[in-house]
């Protein structure tokens, strides 16, 4: 039997998704816009008026979000298994956004870690308030055209040495 990813698996992406769905409440936000605001928590440095990022810069980092949409809805379907999230069926399709009780259970989360992504939930909310779906997947994909540059910029001055 396969152990359980602690990284990037279903309890820290819910951990992660729950502190997002804490400071946008009472918002709804729907899969993508989450997926969005969960790159930018792990990846806050990429915007230039970021905090540093949580985890380190790689130029991998474009295969994340392939992999962190289904990862995310892991965590999801987990938090509302457990109460602390709720999950809303409508025209607009299916939306998430915390529970009351979502709160007592961050209150427990006091690793540095969780201070970290607690901090940087709040910064990437108030990032993204006011933005449109479009507006934000546009600052989401300029923030990864400037890391890829910066990447191939590099590895080209490594080359010519």
């Amino acid at each position: 039997m396969k152990a359980p990813a602690l990284f990037n698996g279903p309890v820290e992406m819910g951990m992660r998704a729950a502190m997002v769905l804490a400071n946008a409440y009472p918002a709804r936000l729907d899969l993508n816009k989450l997926v969005i605001l969960d790159y930018l928590v792990i990846h806050s440095g990429d915007l230039l008026d970021g905090p540093q990022s949580l985890h380190p810069a790689t130029p991998l980092r474009a295969g994340e979000v392939t992999v962190r949409r289904e990862l995310l809805e892991n965590g999801l379907h987990l938090l509302a298994m457990k109460g602390l999230v709720k999950r809303h069926l409508g025209e607009a399709g299916i939306t998430y956004s915390a529970e009351v009780t979502v709160s007592s259970f961050l209150d427990a989360l006091t690793s540095e870690y969780a201070e970290a992504v607690r901090s940087r939930s709040h910064w990437a909310v108030e990032r993204l308030n006011g933005l449109t779906d479009v507006e934000a997947t546009k600052l989401f994909e300029e923030s990864i055209g400037r890391w890829k540059t910066e990447f191939v910029v590099e590895q080209l001055e490594e080359d010519s040495l």
